[in-house]
């Protein structure tokens, strides 16, 4: 019929996985969705992901943890080490495991895939945003929609002044990611270093031999990827033993902001709403909570309230400004170490040592188990 008007729910402009993710987890609560990509390829990215116990559960949900072609690495233990204080702080979990590390690829393809089998993903389509609003005629390859709804996940690097306002935060790190293998077994231990420079972060990777690891270093310090090699050498060596690199190492700019959507036309989710320092190593954890934060709206209050996209940026605010000081903070006290930082440091880890509650409690806030609000 010419001129037919499709008639959806959800418009979601972005199919990286935390847009891909909301996509079938909003058709599983039985909202009709659409998915539109300007790219027609799998970006070449093989990073790992940190996936918290929260976001694991998630994945189960929408049946596509099992799918995953590499075995999830768990995290059993995390230690975090500085040349401040004396002795590391350990934190382990009895019940079940802290988190688990996956290939990012290997997510991304198994997302794309089922929307595609359901034929819920156009790609190739670069759309205007500007020119484009809830509940009014939009054009899509030659098809009429309307949409009660529209969700950007666009990424940390969306600009559009005219309808998204950033709030930055100082800063201006850049991170480097890459691979190793190590002659001794992980046993599935998370680090974290904090050196002078930045912080240092390896996770065990998926792999069968347990002798395989990921990295990430950030810094505002120009460094090659020689001296990174070597720092990594230097601080790892005596827990993973000889250390042999594998690949390339990738960078990254640190773009830490919350941002404001203008004109309560859209819902913005992932790196496109905030982005943090992955010193934390929640970013990606917390787009998985923008989902659950909107689908739980949606079940308590239905798509067509009209203070919907306000109830969901109320929800999402205060956690996002939380992680977005604490990782600030963390970074400023030992990238300016003196006196006085160095005593705050000290002080925070004697009282995490003594304190089991406060343990239990930053253990279960690392796991996605702990509510702010």
């Amino acid at each position: 019929m010419k001129n037919k008007i499709n008639n959806y729910d959800f418009l979601v402009v972005g199919s990286g996985l935390i847009g891909s993710l909301a996509a079938i987890n909003l058709l599983q609560s039985d909202y009709r969705v659409l998915v539109v990509d300007k790219s027609n390829y799998l970006p070449k990215d093989n990073r790992t992901l940190a996936v918290n116990a929260n976001s694991k559960d998630f994945l189960v949900k929408l049946g596509l943890w099992n799918k995953l072609k590499s075995q999830p690495e768990p995290i059993k233990k995390i230690k975090i080490k500085d040349s401040i204080n004396n002795e590391p702080l350990l934190f382990e979990n009895i019940d079940e495991e802290m988190g688990n590390v996956i290939i990012n690829k290997e997510l991304l393809i198994e997302s794309r895939k089922s929307l595609s089998k359901k034929k819920l993903l156009i790609e190739g389509v670069d759309i205007d945003i500007s020119k484009i609003k809830p509940n009014q005629k939009i054009k899509i390859k030659d098809e009429y929609y309307t949409f009660r709804k529209i969700i950007l996940s666009l990424g940390k690097n969306f600009q559009a002044e005219h309808i998204v306002k950033k709030f930055s935060f100082p800063g201006s790190h850049k991170s480097f990611v890459g691979f190793f293998e190590h002659s001794l077994v992980h046993h599935q231990v998370a680090y974290e270093i904090f050196t002078k420079d930045g912080p240092i972060a390896v996770l065990p990777a998926p792999n069968k031999s347990k002798k395989r690891s990921t990295f990430i270093y950030s810094s505002k310090k120009n460094s090659s990827h020689l001296q990174i090699q070597n720092l990594i050498r230097r601080n790892f060596s005596s827990s993973h033993g000889l250390i042999k690199f594998k690949s390339n190492i990738f960078e990254y700019n640190i773009l830490p902001h919350i941002s404001k959507e203008k004109f309560n036309n859209f819902i913005l989710l992932g790196d496109t709403l905030r982005s943090i320092h992955p010193v934390a190593g929640q970013g990606w954890n917390l787009g998985i909570k923008d989902i659950q934060s909107l689908v739980l709206l949606l079940k308590e209050n239905g798509i067509s309230d009209p203070n919907l996209l306000k109830k969901y940026y109320g929800k999402r605010t205060l956690e996002n400004f939380s992680y977005l000081s604490f990782t600030s903070l963390i970074n400023n006290l030992y990238e300016n170490q003196n006196l006085f930082t160095n005593s705050v440091i000290k002080i925070g880890f004697e009282v995490l040592k003594r304190s089991e509650l406060l343990r239990k409690t930053f253990i279960k806030q690392a796991m996605g188990r702990l509510k702010l609000i």
